[in-house]
């Protein structure tokens, strides 16, 4: 056994590691322009503008770098799309070519001064050491159990930690709030806490509603303490909604003086002025004073309130927080969060409930270091042994409670999770057999809630991004655009796109932006990597694979360490209707039996899910005014986009291949005032190219004007494809941009 001291030795290694690789390589990056220097008096000050909105908050560390340059400084203002800085040292002019870097780094150096100062207190080193440390015998009654919410009580009661594994849909939203509440109506004082504000919102409002449904809420015993939250409420939950309330004065302050700022910040956007730059700082320092006013409030808020809600990283760097004890403390998604973040939560309560999923994805580091690798990117049910008695008998450890009914997903979807994630420990509800039958009737798919789209033999579509690596696959996307299209028009407005891949995620997100930010707004659908959905859920979910030819074999996120997680996460979003884009063939040839994305491959095929490449034309019902599919034998809407080009044709043939006669007519007949790039190994024969670039592609294509983009044709190039033969063409700026750039770097 391990002593206290161990552990948080070897978590301050982890976490210095990690904030040295913060801090030289792992910077979020922000391109500024149009600087001008504010004043210069000891230090330097200096406004510029950006690209994008930054919310960076005010004193946070910042760089200034450019090619030959780096200065360290802080923010003095920050909203909107423009940012005034303190240097240490003055930029050298022009001020262009420009980057501002800002990383969290600072969080972690606020968690490492917390484990610290426990060092010296010996209550908190027992409590992270039975943390650490869970004894063989839990010592709560088993018998006469009512419900779940009943045997979390008694456990939380008679046990000093209780681990929660709570699957997808399992209730442990509804299970915590309750247990929470149950000890409020009891006098105790409870902390909850979780990585991510959604988390901490969605179980306040829980509790929340049921103290007040008993009709025993007193304002200002519940707070949602810190200021990214997304509660809106008439029970006053929030520190802002109390401020509004109690002290209306200082509120109407705030408000004037933001719009003040924000009215100025149009105007240096607009021009650069020396006086509005100074009457910026000016309202800087009043809003400051008037922010320091309100966070006195807030500090008495949290003294008088019974159950306080806010995150991991707000409690380690917040002394209104970390400085008071607890009767109980709830850490909710405890399987994203570091080990040591989790170590210093339950150093702030005499009892603990950490609540999670460790089948879910682990926590992610940036740091290559073997303390990062052993205590952050691995969950504390892990570390703390807990799951060793699962992998080792298929029993649960004493203090491991599991919530064994899962009430989100249809059957046909749970079916696999089920089965092969959670080894038939969890079943369903049995209310799931009907919740979901109105997602599952409608389009696409009709009456299916489990679908695998298979690719195979539609050609060699999966590349690589040059400067990430990152995979992408347009065949893939396109696919999933016209599920998106059909899943709108037949009603959907939930609908989630989660693939492993970042430069996938961004290209849906980038396409669905251009062709689809009507529909956007009118919906709630998102595109994202699955580790970024992650404690999410649609009613239709996509799970783009991207895995294809002309690769040699899958990525590690589809079949490494990790990749059983995040397969899991990807399915058990699900509420109606799971569709699964994926090459069968590329899968069955290049994955072993014994990896979850070839099990769930061969389940679907065995439970008949499967949607194969030629019956595209009976699940495409309605074609998108930017994205149209024919059959790729059909060049008559090919011909007419080359006789109605204005600047150019980019033509793309992989090795080997050859044009037939009447492609080089189509191609030779175009307007000689028409450039013709040729993007192929070798020269084509007969054929008046204007330029030509050597180079090997996979596929073949065509582009036109940089407005539209044809694949699958020409047809006498594909590699790998068998009939129906079908060609798709899309007219996407962004798209086309982004293939271009990877292609040949235009």
């Amino acid at each position: 056994m391990k002593s206290t001291n161990f552990y948080i030795k070897s978590w301050q290694k982890a976490l210095r590691a990690e904030i040295m690789h913060l801090k030289t390589y792992g910077s979020t990056k922000y391109s500024v322009k149009n600087g001008e220097i504010i004043s210069n008096d000891g230090t330097f000050t200096y406004y510029f503008d950006t690209n994008v909105p930054l919310r960076i908050p005010i004193g946070s560390s910042i760089r200034m770098e450019s090619r030959s340059l780096t200065v360290n400084g802080r923010v003095l203002s920050s909203e909107g799309k423009s940012v005034i800085v303190s240097l240490e040292e003055s930029l050298r002019n022009p001020l262009d070519d420009l980057f501002l870097l800002h990383d969290p780094w600072e969080l972690l150096d606020q968690l490492h001064e917390r484990l610290e100062e426990i060092k010296e207190n010996k209550r908190k080193r027992a409590r992270i050491k039975r943390l650490m440390n869970p004894s063989n015998e839990a010592k709560h009654p088993i018998t006469n159990i009512k419900s779940n919410v009943h045997e979390l009580i008694l456990r939380s009661k008679y046990n000093p930690v209780t681990f929660v594994w709570g699957p997808p849909g399992t209730g442990k939203t509804y299970t915590l709030g309750r247990t929470a509440a149950n000890k409020y109506f009891k006098g105790n004082r409870i902390l909850i806490l979780s990585q991510s504000n959604q988390a901490v919102d969605v179980l306040m409002n829980e509790i929340s509603r049921f103290i007040d449904k008993k009709g025993r809420f007193r304002e200002g015993d519940l707070l949602r303490y810190g200021s990214q939250t997304a509660i809106v409420s008439e029970a006053s939950l929030t520190t802002n909604e109390l401020i509004q309330k109690r002290y209306p004065d200082l509120a109407v302050k705030k408000v004037s003086l933001q719009e003040e700022r924000r009215l100025i910040k149009i105007d240096l956007g607009r021009s650069f002025s020396q006086r509005d730059s100074e009457r910026l700082l000016e309202i800087e320092g009043k809003l400051a004073n008037i922010l320091e006013k309100i966070r006195q409030k807030e500090i008495q808020f949290v003294k008088d309130a019974e159950i306080i809600g806010t995150t991991l990283s707000k409690a380690a760097n917040d002394p209104a927080i970390y400085e008071k004890d607890y009767d109980l403390v709830i850490v909710d998604e405890a399987s994203m969060a570091y080990v040591p973040q989790i170590g210093f939560a339950s150093s702030l309560g005499q009892r603990f409930i950490v609540c999670g999923d460790f089948k879910q994805l682990p926590p992610i580091a940036a740091a290559r270091n073997p303390f990062v690798d052993e205590w952050l990117r691995e969950d504390i049910f892990h570390k703390a042994g807990v799951v060793n008695w699962l992998n080792d008998g298929k029993q649960l450890h004493p203090h491991l409670f599991l919530l064994k009914e899962q009430r989100r997903m249809h059957p046909d979807v749970s079916s696999f999770t089920n089965q092969y994630i959670y080894d038939s420990l969890v079943g369903d509800h049995e209310s799931v057999k009907t919740a979901r039958n109105s997602i599952v009737a409608a389009e696409p798919f009709a009456s299916r809630s489990s679908v695998l789209l298979d690719s195979s033999f539609t050609g060699y579509h999966c590349l690589r991004e040059k400067t990430s690596n990152s995979r992408f696959n347009l065949w893939h996307l396109l696919l999933s655009f016209q599920i998106i299209h059909e899943s709108y028009i037949a009603g959907s407005r939930s609908i989630g796109y989660v693939t492993p891949y970042r430069a996938q995620a961004v290209l849906m997100e980038s396409l669905l932006i251009d062709l689809y930010s009507t529909e956007l707004q009118q919906s709630d659908i998102i595109s994202a990597t699955v580790h970024r959905f992650q404690g999410s859920e649609r009613d239709v979910m996509l799970f783009d694979t991207v895995d294809s030819y002309p690769q040699d074999r899958p990525g590690m996120l589809l079949v490494g360490k990790d990749s059983e997680r995040l397969i899991n996460v990807a399915i058990t979003r699900t509420k109606g209707k799971f569709i699964h884009i994926c090459d069968h063939q590329f899968i069955k040839e290049k994955v072993y039996r014994n990896k979850t994305i070839r099990k769930l491959v061969d389940h679907q095929f065995k439970n008949k899910q499967e949607v194969l490449p030629h019956q595209i034309g009976s699940w495409i019902r309605n074609q998108h005014p930017n994205l149209t599919w024919i059959h790729a034998k059909k060049l008559e809407k090919t011909k007419e986009d080359i006789r109605q080009a204005k600047q150019s044709i980019i033509l793309g043939l992989p090795s080997g291949k050859l044009l037939t006669n009447e492609w080089k007519d189509i191609l030779n007949n175009r307007n000689t005032k028409i450039s013709l790039t040729a993007v192929t190994e070798m020269k084509i024969d007969n054929v008046k190219i204007d330029k030509l670039i050597q180079q090997s592609v996979s596929f073949p294509f065509i582009i036109i004007d940089k407005q539209y983009l044809w694949l699958g044709i020409p047809l006498e190039g594909v590699v790998n494809v068998k009939p129906p033969f079908v060609a798709a063409r899309l007219s996407s700026g962004v798209v086309i941009d982004y293939f271009l750039s990877e292609i040949i770097g235009n």
